[in-house]
C-alpha cells in the first residue's frame, strides 16, 4: 500500500476536551499527527482542526469512521488531492554577520519573507507558503545559521468551483 501524506479537515463542536478525543482517535490506532491546527470558525460554537498525518491509502475512510463516533464531530473532509488552498507560517531566526548581510537581505525579499525583527547580527524571518516552500526557505538559511524555527503546520481551505 502506498504511504502518502493526508490533509484531513474536521469541523467539531468547540468544548473543552475534543481535540483531546480527536488526537486519541489518531495514537489508538497507531496513527502519528504530523502537524495540527485548531481555530475557531466564523461562527465561534464550531471550530476547524486541520491535520496532517502520513499513511495508507485506507487511511481515511477508517479514519472518518472512527471520528464520525465523536459526539462533537460534525463533518470530516480529506483534502488530499483536492483543488484546495494550504498554508503554513514559520518564523525562523536566522544569525546575520556582515560579511553575508547582504546576500541573506537580498534572498528574503527574493523569498518575500517578512522581516519580524531585526539586529545588528540576528533576523526573525516571518514565511508563509505551503509546505514545500517553507520547507525551501529553511534549508537555503540553514548554512547561515538558523537557531530558531516555528512551524504552524498546514491549514487549507478547498478552492471554490467559481474561483481561480
Amino acid at each position: 500500500m502506498e504511504i502518502r501524506e493526508h490533509i484531513i479537515s474536521i469541523l467539531v463542536n468547540n468544548q473543552p476536551g475534543v481535540l483531546s478525543r480527536v488526537a486519541g482517535v489518531f495514537s489508538g490506532r497507531g496513527y502519528n499527527i504530523a502537524s495540527l491546527c485548531v481555530a475557531e470558525t466564523t461562527n465561534p460554537e464550531v471550530s476547524r482542526i486541520t491535520l496532517t498525518s502520513r499513511a495508507d491509502t485506507d487511511f481515511t475512510e477508517k479514519i472518518k469512521k472512527y471520528l464520525d463516533r465523536l459526539v462533537d464531530v460534525i463533518a470530516v473532509e480529506d483534502f488530499t488531492g483536492t483543488d484546495c488552498v494550504q498554508r503554513e507560517l514559520m518564523l525562523i531566526g536566522v544569525t546575520l554577520p556582515p560579511e553575508h548581510r547582504p546576500e541573506i537581505l537580498r534572498a528574503v525579499e527574493l523569498f518575500g519573507c517578512r522581516i519580524v525583527s531585526l539586529a545588528t547580527e540576528y533576523v526573525i524571518l516571518e514565511v508563509s507558503g505551503d509546505a514545500a516552500f517553507t520547507s525551501a526557505v529553511l534549508k537555503f538559511f540553514s548554512p547561515y545559521g538558523v537557531e530558531e524555527m516555528n512551524r504552524t503546520g498546514t491549514i487549507a481551505v478547498l478552492r471554490r468551483k467559481d474561483v481561480r
